[in-house]
């Protein structure tokens, strides 16, 4: 009888363990298509586009709707769908900011709310650092 109860009670955390794993990937999930813009080290005469694109997938199973998308620090965000993103359709995000032509490290961020189960907010980072040419 003890065999018998330890081998249901096994079954029944093998099988919920299982059920856990699979309801992970349920429901939307907004994936960049690169995890962030980094400029590395650009001179102040050569100044770098200001102006990008960033491509998402919804990765998950089902529709993706972002309710909200901000940027800071001089960063304005010109285009984002406002329309449900389909399981495994892209979407973009359109922004654009000014560089001053000086020293500075660059720290940009836009930051998504979306319907994402797992991760509602997500941050895609823009980082570099201008230096006068030597």
């Amino acid at each position: 009888m003890k065999k018998r109860l330890f081998s249901l009670f096994t079954l029944l955390v093998f099988a919920g363990s299982a059920m856990a794993l699979t309801a992970g990937n349920e429901g939307p999930v907004l994936s960049f298509e690169k995890e962030g813009i980094q400029y590395g080290t650009v001179y102040v005469d050569e100044m770098p586009e200001t102006k990008h694109d960033i491509t998402f997938t919804n990765t998950g199973n089902q529709p993706l709707l972002l309710s909200n998308v901000r940027a800071c620090c001089g960063t304005r965000v010109t285009a984002w769908p406002r329309d449900p993103i389909m399981p495994g359709e892209k979407g973009t995000i359109s922004i654009e900011f000014r560089l001053a032509a000086r020293p500075q490290n660059i720290s940009r961020t836009v930051t998504v709310t979306s319907n994402n189960t797992s991760t509602p907010t997500q941050i895609f980072r823009i980082t570099g650092t201008v230096i006068e040419r030597d």
